[in-house]
């Protein structure tokens, strides 16, 4: 007898043609391809086959065995399974093979017990074992191939005589039909670690467990999303709608009946693709594109047009989500608008950052932030929409039973028997319950198997699809859940024959047309995608990695104009390298093809300050790219990023092994670079002599990078000079560094670094010893560059110590509502410095306090250490100002032991605060020492400001003291640098603090 490959029909021997479906058989039928698919292996063996010998002369003996063989095998084929071979007087069975049924694991079960109830009626005692798993299958000499083969054999010999063992899987797929013992672990040979295993008992009935998407029911979600849509309309707010359920539950169902329920609404859709680790702003792209063209602000445009890839523009995450919020709100003003985000369980945390960001700061725009995720998302984000007063999250639980059994009635005619076997089967998953009733009425047959599990569902599924039929799905899912026919065209079938398979495919509700992402293209989605994973997890590796390659190919032709190519392209190329390296056919040149586009996203997305999303695209490149092919300026910048991810060990030991692999080939100017950034490093994990090496090893790059005309190493050099005159707080000398970095950096034509040296310089013209009028005007000529916005804080500083604290206020505060607009966490701990510094100006101290503590805290929360350390200073000596000296003396403790050594600011600061805390507690001497010695560290410094506020404490001190002539002559001191730097405010509660010091001087001299 001849079994159908196509469609598993029983044919006689001489039949060359299956006689249900007329596909070949014999020679022909040994042509079909290769497929990986999920099945249920039966290995039975009869025990105590030597005695059997010993007893039997050996033609009764072949006689029995001839009889059990055959027996096996019929009660094998009756349940639709496969006899693979007899091995010995063991017999291997494989349901699953030609084609899969939705019962397999049953059907496997039902013919062991039967296959045990036969041997006492054969005369021999037998053991059994059953489990399921991949396999490869669809070749002549095997039918399957892998590991549940081995397993299933291991659990047989495992089994006591007349027992039955089952695998986990199997279970699973079978729970709810049979009756097992409790849970083994055996130690199988060849296995790693202990296998679950179950002695089956009985079989109660038929499995029941399925289930998927549809729309009946829902009322009350329905209802919710309506008032969130109300509210959203009359109150012209912002809400955050997201569905949360499992696959295939009915999420997008429900948002298409609510769409579908309101009249023309503007609606923009994005998706996160599930191969998008990197593919950060997908979902926003595709947004963007579907919106009409509105006026927005002029900052936002442009970045929206760099996403778009239009123009290169400097930006970073929090820019990106601030000009999508002000593009959504400017589309909103004119009328509601739903922005709809599906799969945000795919999502990158930046990406859920994002919505985050547009859901809570969004105000007088009518915006519905639909989501759409499987409850993974809460895995990954557990506090999603938790807190907001404009969130819903709503879990949508599987149908009642009166509402399936209206949906299967709603689909399709069945009689009552298999109506009920559906309603019980599914669950009350809508997809479960489509799938499965459109099985039935593709199905000659009048019983339909239901599926224990939706993979075995969907595969059953597609397992009765013409070869041809399936191939163009299976090529479709090698693109994603969204596909195109010339992708298919070009991977697959023959040109006349795509439009019409891919018709009877969205006939067949496989998949349904989509809006394409190419021009000139059209685009399918499949309907489920776990019907796109089905389709792909029956290709076998060796042409998943040949259809990956080819599909790369294809892209890099026609899909120029997709912002993300190069993420996608990595993608595919990288999945093709894996394959073939598990199959022992590694490819290097398609893996260093794979690592040039991941590296190119890579260090885009280290360019907008996407840092987590470089270290992934960047590491994988990396594992790609063999040790003598490696790119020092890849490495560079994913040790960058994975410094600012928080994983600076890491960072330094990639930047050591990058310097000697760069030496090593000879690539000096590489070696030298990645030396710098490993001496910087250094600087901020508190190093001692990181300052000193970092300078010396810049010095001695600079003129080699000149020779080499390499004008982006010269602009890390020369910042890397500037930032250890920073720490030295050595400000003059620090400009003129960044002065020539920005030189070099405009040769590079590198505007994001560009825009970060202006802010740095904003920072010594502030801080170091230019006049507060020299600063001013520098702002003024930077703000008509175009660099304004980033320079508000340091322009407020100025402006206060000028007296003007309205003005300071103001401009403090618009960098501050920027930061939150942002959402720039780290920028909010940062200007808090700013803020304390104008209230300082201003004598409100307790201002001061407020702002600088809860810059600490922010800082504190992110684990910041090197800007906490000088903060909590401050914060200690406005504690003192205030007289609360014990907080003040427990914040001195934490800035020394945040700060570096070498941090000069940091190690005066702490000195200072204690210094005084001590001197009024009447520990004179001590408090003096440390305040002198923070004036030691003052004399090489040039930060006027800094130096003025120590002369000024060793003036309280010694009034302290009862010194006070000494005290006067420390304040005086402290006047001149106040005027010299042009601070006006603090110079005159320096000069008011030097009266009074002369005053009671001269009160005590009479007496003296």
């Amino acid at each position: 007898m001849r079994i159908c490959p196509q469609c598993g029909e029983e044919n006689p021997e001489r039949a060359k043609f299956c006689l249900n479906c007329a596909a070949p058989l014999g020679a022909a039928a040994s042509q079909r391809r290769e497929v990986r698919k999920t099945v249920t292996v039966l290995f039975c063996d009869v025990t105590g086959s030597t005695e059997l010998g010993e007893r039997l002369d050996p033609e009764p003996l072949r006689a029995l065995l001839s009889r059990y063989f055959a027996r096996m095998k019929a009660i094998v084929e009756r349940h639709g399974g496969t006899v693979e071979k007899f091995i010995g007087d063991a017999v291997m069975a494989v349901f699953g093979v030609p084609v899969v049924h939705e019962d397999d694991a049953v059907r496997a079960v039902r013919a062991a017990l039967e296959m045990r109830e036969a041997f006492p009626e054969l005369g021999v005692q037998g053991r059994i074992g059953v489990t399921t798993g991949e396999v490869v299958a669809g070749t002549e000499e095997r039918l399957a191939t892998g590991d549940a083969v081995n397993v299933a054999a291991r659990l047989e010999q495992a089994a006591q005589p007349g027992e039955i063992v089952i695998g986990d899987e199997t279970l699973r797929l079978t729970r709810g039909a049979v009756e097992v013992d409790e849970v083994q672990f055996l130690e199988l040979k060849g296995k790693a670690e202990p296998v679950s295993a179950y002695r089956l008992l009985s079989l109660r009935g038929q499995a029941a467990r399925r289930h998927e998407s549809a729309m009946i029911g829902r009322d009350r979600e329905r209802r919710m999303l309506v008032d969130a849509w109300e509210r959203v309309v009359s109150e012209r707010s912002c809400h955050l709608f997201t569905i949360l359920g499992p696959a295939g539950v009915g999420k997008s169902r429900l948002a298409a009946e609510f769409l579908g329920s309101l009249d023309h609404p503007l609606l923009a859709e994005g998706r996160c693709l599930p191969y998008g680790e990197g593919i950060t702003y997908w979902p926003v792209v595709e947004a963007i594109k579907q919106l009409p063209d509105v006026e927005i602000d002029e900052v936002a445009a442009g970045t929206i047009r760099g996403l778009l890839g239009d123009e290169a523009v400097a930006t970073s995450s929090e820019e990106i989500a601030w000009s999508f919020r002000k593009l959504l709100e400017a589309v909103a003003s004119d009328s509601p608008l739903v922005c709809l985000f599906d799969d945000l369980h795919w999502g990158e945390e930046t990406f859920l950052d994002l919505v985050e960001h547009v859901a809570d700061l969004s105000r007088d725009a009518p915006i519905l932030l639909l989501c759409m995720a499987r409850p993974d998302l809460l895995d990954r984000r557990p506090g999603w929409a938790g807190g907001k007063v404009n969130a819903t999250n709503v879990l949508l639980e599987p149908l009642a039973p009166e509402e399936t059994e209206r949906l299967i009635e709603s689909l399709a005619p069945l009689d009552d028997g298999l109506r009920g076997r559906i309603q019980e089967a599914s669950e009350g998953n809508p997809l479960f319950v489509e799938e499965m009733v459109a099985l039935a009425r593709e199905s000659d047959e009048t019983e339909v198997s239901v599926p224990p599990t939706i993979q075995a569902l969907l595969a059953a599924r597609l397992d009765q699809l013409d070869s041809q039929d399936r191939a163009v799905l299976e090529c479709g899912a090698v693109e994603g859940r969204v596909f195109h026919r010339g992708a298919v065209q070009a991977l697959g079938p023959k040109e006349s024959e795509v439009t019409a398979r891919l018709t009877a495919l969205v006939r067949k509700e496989l998949v349904r047309p989509d809006t394409p992402l190419l021009p000139g293209e059209d685009a399918f989605r499949f309907r489920h995608l776990l019907i796109r994973d089905a389709a792909y997890d029956g290709l076998p590796k060796a042409t998943r990695a040949e259809l990956h390659e080819r599909f790369a190919d294809w892209l890099e032709q026609h899909g120029r104009d997709i912002v993300e190519l190069d993420e996608i392209l990595g993608y595919h190329l990288e999945q093709a390298c894996r394959y073939r390296a598990e199959l022992g056919t590694a490819d290097g040149e398609l893996g260093l093809r794979a690592a040039e586009h991941l590296g190119a996203a890579g260090r885009r997305a280290y360019g907008r300050s996407d840092a987590a999303a470089a270290v992934s695209l960047l590491g994988r490149a990396a594992t790609l790219t063999p040790q003598a092919d490696r790119d020092v300026g890849r490495e560079i910048v994913l040790a960058e990023a994975l410094f600012w991810v928080g994983r600076p060990q890491e960072a330094e030991a990639r930047l050591s092994e990058t310097a000697t692999w760069a030496r090593d080939r000879g690539d000096r100017i590489g070696e030298l670079q990645a030396l710098l950034d490993q001496a910087e490093m250094r600087t901020h994990t508190r190093q001692q002599t990181g300052v000193e090496e970092l300078e010396a090893l810049a010095e001695q790059a600079l003129p080699e990078f000149e020779r080499a005309g390499d004008e982006q190493a010269l602009t890390k050099a020369w910042m890397a000079i500037g930032w250890a005159h920073h720490t030295q707080s050595r400000f003059a000398a620090r400009n003129q560094a960044y002065e020539e970095a920005l030189v070099h950096a405009r040769r590079a034509q590198d505007e994001a670094m560009i825009r970060r040296i202006v802010v740095s310089l904003s920072a010594g013209y502030v801080l170091g010893p230019a006049p507060v009028e020299e600063a001013l005007d520098w702002h003024l000529v930077q703000g008509e560059l175009g660099f304004r916005e980033q320079l508000n804080s340091s322009r407020a500083v100025l402006e206060a110590m000028q007296g003007r604290f309205e003005e300071a206020r103001s401009s403090v505060a618009v960098e501050r509502a920027r930061c939150l607009e942002f959402g720039d966490k780290l920028g909010l701990g940062i200007i808090a410095e700013h803020e304390w510094y104008v209230e300082i100006c201003a004598g409100d101290f307790l201002a001061a306090e407020r702002v600088i503590r809860e810059g600490c805290e922010r800082l504190d929360e992110m684990g910041e250490t090197g800007w906490l350390s000088t903060i909590a200073g401050r914060l200690a000596r406005t504690l003192y100002a205030l007289g609360r000296d014990d907080e003040a003396y427990e914040w001195s403790l934490r800035s020394e032991e945040l700060g570096a050594s070498d941090d000069t600011t940091t190690q005066m600061l702490w000195r200072q605060a204690r210094g005084t805390v001590l001197a009024r507690r009447g520990e004179i001497e001590a408090g003096e020492k440390l305040v002198r010695e923070a004036l030691v560290l003052s004399q090489e410094a040039d930060t006027l400001n800094e130096n003025a506020e120590a002369h000024m404490d060793l003036a309280e001190v010694l009034d302290l003291a009862g010194r006070r002539e000494e005290g006067s002559a420390e304040a005086e001191r402290a006047v001149a640098l106040y005027e010299r730097k042009g601070n006006i405010a603090l110079a005159e509660r320096a000069r008011a603090k030097l009266d009074e010091l002369r005053g009671r001087s001269a009160a005590r001299a009479p007496n003296g």
